[in-house]
């Protein structure tokens, strides 16, 4: 007998029930995680492990794992003595309300959730799935950064990481949940996608720790006090959202999903509303004061016209000055940006151009009709701003509304002064539709400041000046600041009373749905920094 008739009569039959049944072993311990001990200290943070949050996050029984015996190759320092299957990351996809949604998540228990060569690469594969399918991708975060054992192999997976992070920006949407610690190059990976949410106590984000601040500045600050997620979302503006629990902030997910397209080739999804699309909204007529310098919020003018009373609003505490939100108006989604007079009178400064014209992009990017509700009185005078860039900066907000192709409609329900006016989607700037309330008062500034200027030598004369700027301040609106004065001269389409404005909104909507702006031939714009 030969060697190999030995091996054939020393090998066991193949049996492939006994081999599935192996399999399944195999798998339902890869499920369970490295040890229960592991998933006893996780749940004492207050932590789910990767699976129970992606359980939340997809429909019931949807998800898909893929490479879940997946093991690392490095060897030095004692990772050849551990190989764990997954590697400390789980990938996969499944369906959120009925679509598609590719989705991984770190698991803490192994390796801290670092990230290493082969960790590296099952995340390039489901970036790489997802573009290809056209569909949302969901990272949920909670990792050590990178495996420092496997050196410069880890860094290069970071790479290949955010080389994905921005080929697939603006064609399927981008979501980051910080469940964890993210520190180091690791942060980047979300400040490349369109929305972070956070969970408090839990999660943090920073390029230096405290310990290297510490040790550079000088400096004493906890994780959360410098990179907690209050802090990114009120504070730096680097988290669009803040929960208290993993539930509630995956639920959330879920729900922003359901207002946003699979990819930029389709349109967002609508649903029927049982919201009438001519009903009144009369309400807003005692919503909003007449008086340009009374303040009221604009939220309360949000929630009358849209579907519902519903709307989800984005870097709710960051830049309060200008609400960002996503709502539906007869069923379909709409992105709405109205400055906000109860905080700074409304202005509009650094971080509130910032916010909105990100706000614009990300609508344009995926296809979202925009709504915008003006009540500015101009941008934020100061040293500090004028030295911070505010022309720059500002400019980022007027760049974005000039570059959308999607249907825009403005609206100006009081005052609208200076640039300011021009850069909230006017007509000048490209809005498909202008419409005003009939107390709107849009001019080059507040009356009693023009008044001043046109006609400073008349009230300096004057026996009376108080009575001379008076009588002159009134003249002035009379002759330029009536609310009919920009639509005789074609700028805005029509003044509505406020209780048509949903109806008005909604049929406007409809007829742009079809609108098809052509775009010039050129790599990319250049956007102001």
């Amino acid at each position: 007998m030969t060697i190999l008739d030995d091996l054939k009569v020393a090998a066991p039959e193949p049996d492939l029930r006994r081999a599935s049944a192996e399999l399944l072993r195999l798998k339902e311990e890869v499920g369970r995680g490295p040890d229960p001990e592991a998933t006893r200290r996780q749940h004492a943070k207050g932590k789910l492990t990767a699976r129970e949050r992606l359980e939340l996050l997809f429909d019931e029984g949807t998800f898909t794992e893929i490479e879940p015996l997946r093991r690392h190759r490095a060897s030095g320092f004692g990772l050849e003595a551990k190989k764990p299957h997954g590697d400390g990351v789980v990938i996969g996809w499944g369906t959120v309300h009925g679509r598609t949604v590719f989705a991984y998540a770190h698991d803490f228990r192994v390796f801290g959730g670092a990230l290493g060569e082969a960790h590296a690469a099952k995340i390039h594969k489901i970036m790489d799935l997802a573009e290809a399918g056209g569909a949302p991708l969901v990272s949920l975060n909670d990792g050590a950064g990178a495996r420092i054992q496997e050196g410069v192999s880890a860094l290069a997976g970071y790479g290949g990481i955010f080389r994905r992070n921005v080929a697939s920006s603006g064609v399927i949407p981008q979501i980051s949940v910080m469940l964890g610690p993210c520190a180091g190059g690791a942060a980047y990976s979300p400040a490349l996608t369109d929305f972070v949410f956070m969970v408090r106590e839990t999660a943090q984000m920073f390029i230096t720790g405290p310990d290297v601040v510490r040790a550079v500045t000088g400096e004493q600050i906890t994780q959360n006090g410098l990179g907690g997620a209050d802090v990114h979302a009120e504070t730096s503006g680097v988290a669009h959202f803040a929960y208290d629990d993993e539930a509630s902030c995956l639920e959330d997910v879920r729900y922003l999903l359901s207002l946003l397209p699979s990819n930029n080739r389709e349109m967002p999804p609508a649903e029927r509303s049982g919201d009438p699309a001519d009903r009144r909204t009369d309400a807003l007529a005692d919503l909003v004061p007449a008086d340009p310098s009374r303040a009221y919020d604009v939220r309360g003018v949000i929630e009358e016209l849209v579907d519902d009373g519903e709307y989800f609003e984005v870097h709710e505490g960051w830049a309060k000055n200008v609400v960002c939100a996503l709502a539906r108006l007869d069923g379909h989604p709409v992105g709405i940006v109205a400055n906000q007079p109860s905080v700074l009178a409304g202005v509009l400064d650094i971080h509130a151009s910032e916010k909105a014209a990100r706000f614009v992009s990300t609508c344009d990017s995926f296809n979202i009709p925009l709504v915008t509700l003006v009540d500015v009185p101009g941008f934020m005078p100061g040293v500090d701003q004028e030295h911070d860039g505010i022309i720059r900066h500002g400019a980022k907000l007027l760049y974005a509304y000039c570059n959308a192709t999607v249907p825009r409609i403005s609206l100006v329900l009081r005052k609208a002064y200076g640039g300011a006016y021009i850069v909230m989607d006017s007509r000048s700037i490209g809005a498909d539709l202008s419409y005003a309330w009939p107390t709107n008062e849009i001019a080059v500034m507040g009356a009693e400041g023009a008044a001043n200027v046109i006609f400073r030598r008349e009230i300096a004369a004057s026996d009376h000046p108080d009575a001379t700027r008076a009588a002159l301040v009134a003249q002035y609106k009379a002759e330029l600041m009536h609310p009919y004065y920009a639509a005789e001269r074609g700028l805005v389409d029509d003044v509505v009373e406020p209780g048509d404005t949903r109806r008005v909104l909604i049929r406007s909507l409809a007829m742009l749905r079809g609108k098809h702006a052509e775009v010039p031939s050129r790599k990319h714009g250049n956007v102001p920094t």
